[in-house]
């Protein structure tokens, strides 16, 4: 990490920290075709997203999830007038492409590519050059590739435009920073099969309104019964042991009531503290300090993640109420 990535003092605010810049956060992602004329009809019952109306050259973000609505991966759909592009952005490739064979039967009429390995490439500071509108995606002129936005995605083996290749990739700690910060889930702290979408602060890619598909029924519920029991949350600390705050680490109040689980775990170097993310219950949420574990002095402050998407209303959205939650 750089000497701009850190904290002036243990006191310092570590969400106030912006990547250098002209710099790119670069994460490696998986790559799946499906060509045919029912490849949306497909992924609009077997993610999150409504896909099934969706029009050539947009881009649309959804959850792979199973029957009960748990998180398999996160991804991204791009549309053309052949089928879809799935990226895998989080999660297990493989297993996604798996749980797709499955469920397709021989008169659908769809063909499932491989996976294979590209890179989404985000530029931080500015936009580069040619980025698409918000929501849509277009081929890069000239090169293998896709323009999403402002970001990038390349087949990995594809060499970098040049004003991307000019902008210096965020060293893993800093990419991981920035990734904290934002509130992105991850496998496996958040991404293991135990979490939901909304829990995870990621409602804008899950449908309500569209019908039957695999998970429906259990978002639905969630919504409509204020089921979300707990969020996703930022945590920063001084400096600690490494076992005060690792990862599975529980939670809880002044009183020892358990609160939450640390999911992920970030070490400044120099002992200059600590930032992760946590998995807070819902009658805590409100909280602007928990304690770590056993140890009496281990306390987390919290705050909500900056790309965090609340629960849709009634969906578990609130904090208060009693402790029993």
């Amino acid at each position: 990490m750089t000497s701009s990535s850190l904290p002036t003092s243990a006191a310092a605010d570590p969400w106030d920290w912006t990547p250098p810049v002209l710099s790119r956060w670069s994460q490696p992602v998986g790559l799946l075709r499906l060509d045919g004329p029912d490849t949306l009809r497909v992924l609009h019952g077997q993610t999150s997203q409504a896909l099934e109306a969706a029009r050539p050259g947009q881009w649309l973000g959804t959850c792979c999830i199973g029957p009960t609505a748990r998180l398999g991966a996160v991804a991204e759909v791009l549309v053309d007038a052949d089928g879809a592009w799935l990226v895998i952005v989080d999660g297990d490739p493989e297993a996604v492409r798996l749980a797709l064979d499955r469920v397709l039967f021989p008169a659908d009429k769809v063909r499932l590519g491989p996976v294979t390995a590209a890179t989404l490439h985000q530029p931080l500071g500015s936009a580069g050059p040619d980025a698409t509108p918000t929501g849509t995606w277009a081929p890069l002129a000239g090169s293998s590739g896709w323009q999403l936005g402002d970001a990038l995605l390349l087949p990995a083996d594809a060499p970098l435009p040049a004003w991307l290749a000019e902008r210096s990739p965020l060293e893993p700690q800093e990419a991981e920073r920035w990734r904290l910060q934002q509130g992105l889930p991850a496998a496996p702290g958040e991404i293991n099969g135990d979490t939901n979408p909304f829990e995870l602060g990621l409602a804008a890619r899950v449908s309500l309104t569209k019908g039957c598909y695999v998970g429906q029924e259990t978002l639905a519920k969630l919504a409509t019964y204020d089921g979300v029991k707990q969020q996703l949350r930022r945590w920063q600390a001084t400096a600690f042991p490494a076992e005060a705050v690792a990862v599975g680490t529980p939670l809880r109040d002044e009183t020892g009531g358990r609160a939450g689980v640390i999911t992920s775990s970030l070490k400044f170097p120099a002992d200059q503290g600590w930032i992760g993310l946590a998995l807070v219950r819902r009658a805590w949420l409100q909280e602007p300090a928990l304690l770590a574990g056993d140890a009496a002095n281990a306390r987390l402050r919290l705050s909500l993640p900056a790309a965090f998407q609340s629960p849709p209303v009634g969906a578990g959205g609130g904090g208060g109420g009693g402790k029993a939650s």
